[in-house]
This record gives structure tokens, sequence and C-alpha cells, in this order.
């Protein structure tokens, strides 16, 4: 336990002192205060320092169509700044003024010739992000004009009702399993997960192949066993990617609270179905999905000896994450499938899986202890085949090793 103690705390000291950690940790974090500040950095090149004013839009009604009832599309909260006029302007007057900045955008109102019909020119200085009239402010004047010509026809209260349908609904579906929870949130701590576990357990066959050429294996291999190097290594690194990532999390939820509208992002992602016991399932299976990629990083890095053919080696490894990943992520369509309920077993895709099944409310405790046992014993096959692969080839400097040479090592030691 000594021994398992010094790894652990000789690994951790490693890396967190290394340059390509302390940075690309910096950057992250940088990247991630600087995406809950989007908002204020674009109000900011937004009309200059006049960050919170709306966009002036002046409403040309020289045919009086509204009657002035336009004015009332200021109390929409539609984004602007709205101004209505029934002067005669034609195209080139609202060109002179948007040219002179007087206002930004313009609705020049007009009627077809020939026809009961009227059009609504949209004119804005570039099109060239715009394709069409704005539908939010479309539809007000709609509904402005709408309403003028209702209360023409001189109708009761009860006969306006009457126009407005006002029905009440409700979603059911006809599979016995509820299911609840915000998907977005489910797919962001998926996504969130499995970039977690991925990088994390990547940093494993780094260490372990970068150590073999160097003279710190040495001195391990004279002072410990290849099991506590194995074991140390991945539970140390483990210990750095699991508070690196509570840093991340803990980075973007003061961001967003210091840097966010209130409500704004609660009115995104629905945090309701975030209880204590998702929390500790969400964390027990972080764990145990690092431990199962970790070890399977720790073999592939132990096959190589050299640091640049660590990519190719842990080729099939990524494969299988990126297989496991998407096979969670996809069966989220459709939470209440067989093939959901596979890949929430599946030991390649249950860390993934499982923690956004218990929260959508499908997953019962049997179906949990269930995976969890499955992925207990497929990290102790991986983590004894592990071993014994590296106690051989522990000193196998300057060779890359095959599929064919891993499986005939692993049956000599049995031997």
């Amino acid at each position: 336990m000594k021994d398992l103690k010094t790894v652990i705390g000789f690994t951790i000291k490693d890396m967190v002192k290394r340059k390509s950690f302390i940075i690309s940790t910096i950057i992250i974090l940088l990247l991630i205060i600087i995406g809950f500040n989007i908002p204020n950095i674009m109000n900011l090149f937004n009309n200059g320092d006049d960050s919170t004013s709306n966009k002036k839009l002046l409403i040309v009604d020289n045919l009086n169509l509204f009657q002035g009832t336009l004015n009332s599309l200021n109390e929409m909260n539609l984004g602007y700044s709205i101004e209505t006029t029934n002067e005669n302007l034609n195209f080139d007057n609202i060109k002179q003024k948007i040219e002179n900045k007087e206002i930004d955008e313009a609705i020049l109102i007009e009627k077809i010739e020939n026809q009961e019909k009227y059009k609504l020119r949209y004119i804005v200085e570039d099109m060239t992000m715009i394709t069409s009239m704005p539908e939010d402010l479309l539809n007000s004047i709609n509904s402005i004009y709408t309403n003028l010509q209702i209360s023409k026809l001189g109708l009761t209260e009860e006969q306006l009702q009457t126009l407005t349908p006002n029905f009440e609904y409700s979603v059911e579906q006809t599979q016995e399993q509820k299911v609840s929870g915000n998907v977005m949130v489910i797919m962001l701590l998926s996504l969130v997960l499995f970039y977690a576990i991925y990088f994390c357990a990547y940093q494993v066959s780094s260490s372990i192949t970068t150590e073999k050429t160097s003279k710190i294996m040495e001195t391990l291999v004279t002072s410990t066993t290849p099991k506590t190097i194995v074991l140390g290594k991945t539970i140390g690194i483990g210990i750095v990617g699991l508070l690196q990532v509570a840093l991340f999390v803990t980075t973007a939820l003061v961001s967003a609270k210091l840097f966010l509208e209130p409500g704004l992002l609660e009115s995104v992602l629905d945090m309701s179905k975030m209880t204590p016991y998702l929390a500790i399932v969400t964390i027990i299976y972080f764990i145990l999905g690092y431990f199962a990629y970790a070890l399977l990083y720790a073999l592939t890095g132990s096959t190589v000896g050299k640091p640049e053919d660590i990519q190719s080696a842990n080729t099939p490894v990524a494969i299988l994450a990126v297989i496991g990943f998407y096979l969670s992520y996809f069966t989220m369509m459709n939470p209440t499938s067989d093939l959901n309920l596979f890949a929430s077993m599946f030991p390649i895709s249950s860390p993934f899986c499982m923690p956004f099944r218990i929260m959508m409310g499908i997953a019962s405790t049997g179906e949990v202890i269930i995976s969890i046992a499955i992925l207990v014993i497929t990290i102790l096959i991986i983590a004894k085949v592990a071993i014994k692969i590296y106690s051989n080839v522990i000193l196998n400097y300057g060779t890359k090793m095959s599929f064919k040479d891993i499986v005939k090592v692993y049956r000599d030691k049995n031997n």
C-alpha cells in the first residue's frame, strides 16, 4: 500500500508540473470564461458604447393602413426601438436616413397595384446576414392588423372569443415507461463525461510509454512491482483528471452566475432532475468508466517503445470509446428502446448512458446494480491482462509489439 501511495503521489506531481497540462488547463478555463461572456462581447460591438440600446426601426405607413396602432409594437419587447410615421417617404428617403445613422432599419408599407393587397418592404443596410424579415416582428404586425379589422366589425366580447380557439392540450405516450428530463442537459452532460473519461484515460498510455524510455522507469521497476506501477499511475492520473473536471465545472457555474443574465441558463437547461443520487451515480460511473478506458490505454501504452508510436497504438481503444459514446448518444433519441437498455449495460457505453437513463427516470435500481457489476467485472479482467502484459514488456525498449506478440506474451506468462 505504501508503494502504491508513492506511485500515486509521484504521478500526481508529475502531471501537474507538466507545461502541457498547465497550458491546456489555463486555455480551457479562459475559453469557458470567454464563452459565457459572448453575449456581453456581442453587446459591446452592437451600436458602439451603447450596448443596451435596441435597433432603431422606422415603419412608414403613408397609407395610414394601421391607423396609429403600430405604436403598440414598442410594448412587445421585440428588440427594436420602433418609430412610426405617415409621411410620404420613398426608398431613397429611407436609404438616406440609414446612411446618416438616423435609423438602422425600416419597413415601408405599400399597396400592390390593381390589388387589394399590401406589401411590407423590409429595408436594411446590408443583407449579408439577413434572409427575411424577423418572424416575430412580422407576426406582431399581422396580429395588429387582424385585431384592427376585427374591431371594425363591431363584434361583441363573446363573438370575439369564438374567433380565437382556446384549446387545452397534453402530450401522452403509449409506452408504459415515462420519460422525463431535459434532453439538452442529458446530451451536454454525456458529452462532458465522454471527454473527461477519454482525455484523462489517454494520459495513462502517454505517461507509461514516456517513462518506459526514461531512467524513471528503471527506478520504479527496482523499487516496486509492475502491478503497483500500473494501478498507481492509473489512479494518480484519474485523481488529477477528476480535480481538473471539477475545476472546469466550477468555473462554468461561477461564470454563468456572474456573466449571464439572471434566469437565462435555467431557461435553456432544466437542472431540476439533478438529484444527489444522480450526482453520486454519475461520479461512480465516471470513476469506473475512467478505470476501464485507462487500463486499456495502459495496455496499449505498454506495447510500444517510442512515444511517437502512441497514437497508432491507441487507435483501437479510441474507436471503442467513440463507438461507446455514439451508442449511448443516439439511443437517447429513443430512451425506452431495448437498444438503450443494452447501451446502459454494455461496459464501453454504460458510463455515458446509465447516468442519463437515471435522469430520465427509466432506470430501475436493479438495472443500475447489474450495469455497475458488469463494468466492475470488465475492469478486473482488463486490469489482469494489462498488468500481466505490462510486467512482461516493461523493459521492451524501442520495439512496438503486434497483437499476435501480445497474445503470445500473455500465454507465456500464464504458462
